[in-house]
Order: C-alpha cells, then structure tokens, then sequence
C-alpha cells in the first residue's frame, strides 16, 4: 500500500521580488506565491478578481498575511519542464499547429474583451506600474539615468551618450538622429500629462511566462484597466526581444524550469556587424543584423494581424499607430533593464532600435518582426 504524502513541497523559484513554491496538499496540486510588498499583494489579489470575469485565470484558493509578507495560494496548472507555457511554444524551430491554435484563441480572448470593455480614461484610473510609474520622479528613468552619463558602447564607440544628438547616426544606411537627454525628457512630459488614455481590462504584462498552454493568464499585480497602446507595445517588445534575447541573457533564473529557451537565444540575438565613427562628418556607423526565430516572428504576426490592426480599426481608425506605441516601446526598452549594466555590444544595439523607434520612419509592421517574412500583412 502506498501513502500518499500529505505535503509535497516543490522547488522554490525566485521571480524578480516574489518567491514561487510548487506544493501538493492533501492531493490538490497549488502554486505558492510569497510577496513581501503588501501594496503590491493587495494589487495581484485585487487584480485577479477583475481578471477572472472575463479570462481564464487559475484559482485564488486562499491568501494569507504571513511573517515578512503575504502569501497566496494558486490553483496549480498542469505543467513542467518545458510545458505549460506560451515559451515552451515559441521554444522551437518551427512554429507548430499548437502555437497558432495558441494564439488564435490569445488573441480572439483579448480582441473581445479589449473592445467590451475599452474606453477613454483619465490616467490617474490607469495601472500605472510599468509605465507612469517609471517615469514619475523617482521612478525607473531616475533611477537608472538621472544625472548618470555613460559610455554609448566601450571599446566600440568609447563616446558619452549624453552627446549622441551631436551626431549623425546612420543605422544600417538609414540616417537617424537620437538626443539622449531630450528623449528622457519627452518620456518623462508624455507619462504627466492629464490626456485621457484609450483602457481596457486587460493582464497588463503579457509576456509569454505569464501566458500558460493551454491558455490561461497568470501574474495579476499589473492586471485592470491597462492602456490599450501599452498592452500591445508590451507583447510585441517582449515576444520580439526581451523573451528570446535580452532576459535569458540577464536573468537566466527565470527559466530553470524552461531551459530549452537556452539552445534558442542565438535564433534571438541581434548580431553586431559594425561600429564605429567618422569624426569628419560626426557620422556614427552602427550596422546589425536583428534575429527572430520563426516560432517568434509566427507569433508577431498573429497577434499583429489579429488582435493589434483589428482594435485599432475600430478604436483609432484615422490614428497613425506608431505614433500611439512609440512612447511605449520607448519606455520598455529604456525601463527594463539599466542601458548602463548591459554589454557593449547589447548597449549599442539597443540605442539602435531606441533611434529607429523614435524616428518619424518608423514602422511598427517592420520593426518588431524583421528577416525572411514581412510579417504583419496589411
């Protein structure tokens, strides 16, 4: 006869300021999330009980203030190595029938809910977390850049960012010009001003850790009435370089339980071909070739072509879309990780993309879904 453990502990995975615990009670398969933040667990409870009306989110059994913090306990969605995400998915080399059912059902959820629930609102009823917040005084920008001045890339372009607007940047034979201080600033004036914002309901961070297969949502303290433009530029920015690229690279602790995401990452990373400077026509020479694997490019233009055009068709048919996501776009690539600690070759390549997001050329249908396919169709 066997007996069953009444306790079964998993291993404890740390995400960002939260501890995560697999745990089997009594037979129940649970998720354990332990924050210390109490704003932020009245936020995640707060948040999954407006999610749940309208997505499928795995259960909120319980939570508990406990020493030092809270704790929560999930429902357990079946899973584990290398299962039960949208990652695990986009974790090959082709994209598989799996991940295109994924995403029709991901963006058909999200299509609907975002035009039932969208309107104008004034910005202080905005969850605020990943973009006002950042750039209000104290934020993300201050922490990471105010009064900092850096290198644009050592050893590659040893000149101090603060003097990129003295130059020409000419990126893969296109011209382009970036003022480092001014671009901060105009982050800093887009996020105070009172201008209504288009919202919807909505999880808020969509990345592909935070969306399970088969399709659920997790991770709740960002979810509620989210900007519209904010939710898509989130997705698109994720799936095109943070997921594939940039966090395996800077945070490869989040996938210990996903580690195939490893063998993909050079399918992901940018290749750097050239830089350097002509100091007679103050002309920097930056050359890369941006990566997407074929799973991540399937996955763009899905949610592109089927969840993106089609709510802006209906919300801002005369609006011109890369100038709805530019601020966005801006603030997560300059308020995720700190320009400053990341490599080189990484840094200059980031820069890159900053100045072809900023530019009146830019082009969302190109730039999150570059190589083989243009992607979104129009």
């Amino acid at each position: 006869m066997t007996i069953r453990p009444l306790l079964r502990l998993g291993p404890v995975r740390r995400f960002t300021r939260n501890l995560l615990c697999p745990v089997d009670l009594l037979g129940r398969p649970l998720l354990l999330k332990y924050t210390r933040d109490a704003t932020e667990a009245r936020e995640e409870i707060r948040g999954h009980a407006q999610l749940a009306r309208h997505y499928r989110v795995p259960a909120l059994h319980t939570h508990l203030r406990v020493p030092g913090g809270h704790l929560l306990a999930y429902e357990r969605l079946p899973g584990g190595t290398d299962q039960g995400l949208l990652l695990d998915l986009l974790n090959a080399d082709e994209p598989s029938g799996d991940l295109h059912t994924s995403m029709d059902r991901l963006t058909t959820a999200y299509r609907e809910v975002i035009l039932a629930t969208a309107w104008s609102a004034d910005p202080a009823h905005v969850v605020r977390k990943l973009y006002w917040d950042r750039a209000a005084p104290g934020g993300r920008l201050d922490t990471y850049y105010a009064g900092e001045d850096f290198l644009i890339a050592d050893g590659l372009i040893d000149l101090p960012v603060s003097r990129l607007g003295t130059y020409t940047l000419n990126i893969n034979g296109r011209r382009h010009h970036l003022d480092w201080a001014a671009t901060l600033r105009w982050l800093r004036a887009h996020f105070a001003t009172a201008e209504p914002v288009w919202t919807a309901l909505t999880q808020g961070d969509p990345t592909d850790v935070n969306l399970a297969h088969p399709l659920a949502w997790f991770d709740y303290d960002t979810a509620g009435m989210n900007s519209i433009p904010g939710e898509f530029a989130n997705f698109l920015w994720y799936a095109s370089a943070l997921g594939g690229w940039l966090v395996p690279t800077y945070n490869p602790a989040a996938f210990a339980d996903h580690p195939a995401t490893f063998a993909h990452v050079p399918a992901n990373t940018p290749e750097l071909r050239r830089a350097d400077v002509d100091p007679t026509t103050s002309t920097l020479h930056i050359d890369y070739a941006p990566r997407l694997s074929a799973p991540r490019r399937a996955a763009v233009t899905a949610y592109w072509n089927q969840l993106v055009q089609p709510v802006a068709d209906r919300l801002w048919p005369d609006a011109d879309l890369a100038n709805l996501l530019r601020p966005y776009l801006a603030m997560r690539i300059l308020g995720v990780y700190n320009l400053a600690d990341l490599t080189s070759e990484d840094r200059l390549v980031l820069l890159a993309r900053l100045a072809e997001a900023m530019s009146p050329a830019f082009d969302p249908t190109t730039y999150f879904c570059p190589l083989e396919s243009s992607c979104p169709v129009p």
